[in-house]
């Protein structure tokens, strides 16, 4: 018995390595890893088409999700199903209802989401699919052309792209003489003037893909050459009458094997296989055991491997439904038994050619749900259910259609009511050998459903099947294509103009030296960026004349990194160095939304290259270039424009638009009403520009009435005077002819700041003062300040000595006395007239 298992393990290893040297199956592994293509890796049954995916999901350093058609096959693949990933719903996706919305992808006007199709995913999924690299499909005979182009669909709507399936790449694998895709005749009188076919290959998405199919030639299930002769010739539907004869004589009429021999029967209808079992399974007369399965989570009836209740009897026969988890590798999927006996739990089962029995226990089936890693950048398989059970069903009659994938040593055979295309071929391509096989009736060509669009299709791609030249122009087509698009930097100069075109077609919304300053910068980035980057891109394409995989091209590659280095360099210094510490604000609420949706887009652009290009500071990688660009996109977080603390875009005195901008906020919230019924734009400019230094100057600027001067005038002096004191500005740059024609001047009223302070001191607090002078309590709070200046009220009189205390140690521990300075470091925890305050109350004790 154990040397036995050595021998399995020896084959299973032998096995691997012979996989692995498999010409065609290294050539698809580069062609995903090292290329943009999309694959179709198909092949006749047995060629490890399965075992390469398993395979691929551990090798590659892609970001990769496994989807397949029904539940059964995304479980078999550890994957998930097409419908459930991408929210799809199971009505047949009409191209025409997608055409028209959407601007981009212009050259497909086949497939675009209109606002009724808008497909509504949850973030982490989004996130997938914006990091995601290779779609893996399994199963792909039984996709439908419509799913393929709902699937394109999603990708494009999310990834923002104007490519076929969003840019990703596609490995689809299966088998188009196996099981076809089920369509109903009313869906497909809704989509069949849309599309040739309703194989995957008639998508309208991927007939825009130059796809290469690669053909597993090496068949591993079958060793007989008369027999995989056979099954190829029934595969391309020329089966010879020497073939018949031989399948012919696999005919047993009457055939009625014994128990022992572990034969199964393949059936077309489910009702039938249900049937034999369930009779066959009441003839034995032993006790009958029930073993619940335990589901854990998430894992829905469709996609059950085994029944969840299973009925047993010692002396049926079974199947199991799972390749050995264990060292011992004893069955595998599809391997026939009969049960010896059961105790203790565990089901004892053995097969007719083994001489020892296998004692059967508990296997873990696991429903995967992908998710997205923040810390990592990757997607993770997330267990979201499981299935334990033990391994196995009844078997003496399993359909055709459940059998896809299976292998089979004995099996009896029924393909008198053949009805779909391809069960011939997967039914009898099941059997290892065809002494194994036994048909229940005579054979004839009859018995095969013919499909000449299959066959048009083989035959046009076995005309020119891709090589190791083709994967190396490939590799060569993808990696220039990745470097040009490294180093276009046509997307921040497009979104530089449509915020500038913004601000310059609504001037008189914002300050008349913002556009002074992005005509500025416009010219700078022309001479210093976009004009170098011409040149440079024409370099590119004379080196790109070389016979050489430009990965591994030096002269290139060094090319590269001064370039990285410079473009980075200029784009900091002109671009990023500007707009990180600007504001650029309106008073028209629709008109800042659009100028904070283009300066967003502008941003990302902006942070995607950098990206991309700090990666080749050291040099060009396929891999890591795809990975920092799907990277970028889930990091960034927009900066610019980010809080008004910051200095407004041209403005003469930043600092002071900062501490006036961040006042008039402070007044309109008290107050809840929009900042331009406080302080309109065209006000705040003038103030800045022409400092007024009392309120007579005051009232020449526009805005500026006799309530407006009640309210705020001696207040916003006191701004500005402590600004100019602050900087040592110099004023007198106030022109009278510029501004509101003077009015008559009338007899002085008394002092607004006297009447608060007389009012607080005969004890009414600010609150009552403000609503009795009808003024907001940060005006009023800045009257009663100018008098802790003179120190004719004391500090703590206006806020708790806690509050007083904290502020205090605020300033302390910023080492700052600049209040403009202090203003934006407190990110609104207290505020203007507070800080003064503490700046006052600190300035007294220190001097006490």
């Amino acid at each position: 018995f154990n040397n036995k298992k050595i021998v399995y393990t020896f084959i299973f290893f032998y096995k691997i390595m012979n996989f692995n040297e498999n010409p065609q199956i290294q050539l698809a592994y580069r062609f995903v890893q090292y290329t943009n293509k999309n694959i179709f890796l198909t092949g006749k049954a047995g060629t490890g088409k399965t075992t390469f995916l398993h395979s691929l999901k551990h090798k590659t350093p892609k970001r990769m999700i496994v989807v397949a058609p029904t539940g059964v096959a995304a479980i078999n693949a550890g994957g998930v199903t097409i419908h459930s990933f991408f929210q799809l719903p199971f009505h047949p996706f009409i191209p025409e209802e997608a055409n028209q919305n959407s601007k981009e992808y212009s050259q497909i006007d086949y497939n675009k989401t209109s606002s009724s199709l808008q497909f509504k995913l949850r973030k982490n999924k989004i996130k997938i699919i914006k990091s995601l690299d290779l779609l893996v499909i399994d199963e792909i005979s039984m996709v439908r052309a419509d799913l393929l182009d709902a699937v394109d669909a999603v990708l494009r709507q999310y990834r923002n792209n104007n490519k076929p399936f969003g840019g990703v790449q596609l490995l689809m694998i299966g088998d188009l003489h196996q099981l076809a895709p089920v369509i109903k005749e009313n869906e497909w009188n809704l989509i069949r003037n849309y599309y040739d076919t309703v194989y995957f290959f008639s998508s309208n998405a991927l007939k825009k893909t130059n796809y290469e199919t690669i053909e597993l030639k090496k068949i591993y299930r079958q060793e007989d050459e008369k027999f995989i002769n056979i099954l190829g010739d029934i595969r391309d539907n020329k089966l010879s009458e020497n073939s018949i004869k031989l399948l012919n004589s696999r005919y047993i009429k009457s055939f009625n094997p014994s128990e022992k021999d572990g034969y199964i029967i393949l059936t077309t209808h489910n009702d039938t296989a249900s049937h034999i079992n369930k009779e066959k399974h009441s003839e034995i007369k032993a006790k009958s055991y029930k073993f619940k399965a335990k589901i854990e989570g998430d894992f829905s009836e469709y996609i059950y491997p085994t029944l969840e209740t299973l009925e047993l009897k010692p002396g049926a026969q079974v199947m199991f439904v799972k390749n050995d988890s264990s060292y011992d590798k004893l069955y595998y999927n599809g391997k026939i038994g009969k049960i010896t006996k059961i105790q203790d739990d565990i089901i004892y089962v053995k097969s007719p050619d083994d001489n020892y029995e296998i004692p059967v226990k508990h296997e873990r089936w696991e429903n995967v749900k992908y998710k997205f890693n923040e810390s990592k950048k990757s997607i993770e398989e997330n267990i979201i259910g499981s299935f334990e059970q033990y391994p196995l069903k009844l078997a003496w009659a399993i359909t055709i259609h459940k059998s896809q994938g299976l292998t089979f040593d004995k099996a009896v055979i029924d393909i008198s009511a053949a009805f779909a295309f391809g069960q011939v071929y997967v039914a009898l391509s099941r059997c290892r050998t065809l002494e194994g096989m036994v048909l229940m009736s005579d054979f004839s060509k009859c018995n095969i459903k013919s499909d000449y669009s299959i066959e048009g299709f083989t035959a046009k791609t076995r005309e020119k099947p891709p090589d190791t030249q083709n994967l190396e122009e490939s590799m060569k087509e993808y990696q220039k294509k990745l470097i040009i698009e490294q180093f276009d930097l046509g997307e921040i100069k497009k979104r530089f103009f449509f915020m500038k075109k913004n601000i310059k077609e609504n001037s008189g919304s914002f300050d008349t030296s913002i556009s002074e300053k992005f005509e500025s910068i416009q010219k700078s980035a022309q001479e210093h960026i976009y004009l170098i980057n011409d040149r440079f891109n024409i370099q590119l394409l004379r080196l790109f004349s070389k016979n050489t995989i430009p990965q591994k091209d030096e002269q290139l590659q060094v090319r590269i990194k001064k370039a990285a280095n410079y473009f980075l360099d200029k784009i900091n210094s002109i671009y990023i160095n500007h707009f990180k510490n600007i504001s650029i604000e309106s008073d028209n609420k629709e008109l800042s939304n659009i100028i904070k949706d283009s300066l967003e887009k502008f941003e990302l652009a902006i942070y995607v290259k950098c990206r991309s290009l700090n990666k080749s500071l050291e040099g060009f990688d396929t891999v890591e270039y795809i990975k920092s660009i799907a990277d970028a996109e889930l990091d960034f977080k927009p900066e610019f424009n980010k809080d008004t603390n910051k200095v407004s875009l041209g403005s003469g005195s930043n600092n002071l638009y900062v501490i006036l901008n961040a006042w008039r906020k402070m007044i309109a919230s008290e107050e809840e009403v929009p900042v331009f019924m406080v302080l309109p734009q065209k006000s705040l400019k003038q103030l800045i520009e022409k400092l007024p230094e009392d309120l007579k100057q005051l009232s020449k600027i526009k805005g500026f009435g006799k309530v407006k001067i009640e309210q705020y005038g001696q207040e916003i002096l006191e701004i500005i005077n402590d600004y100019c004191m602050e900087n040592d500005i110099s004023r007198g740059n106030f022109e009278f002819e510029d501004l509101k024609p003077e009015k008559k001047a009338k007899k002085p009223k008394k002092n607004s700041a006297l009447i608060s302070l007389e009012m607080f001191n005969s004890g009414m607090q600010i609150p009552e003062i403000a609503k009795e002078r009808a003024y907001v309590e940060s005006t009023i709070f800045g009257h009663l300040l100018q008098y802790v200046q003179k120190g004719e009220l004391q500090a703590n009189k206006l806020i708790s000595e806690n509050k007083l205390s904290e502020i205090s140690e605020y300033i302390r521990k910023c080492d700052e006395y600049s209040l403009n300075n202090l203003y934006a470091e407190a990110n609104g925890n207290y505020s203007y007239n507070e800080l003064r305050l503490g700046l006052v109350h600190l300035k007294k004790s220190s001097t006490n």
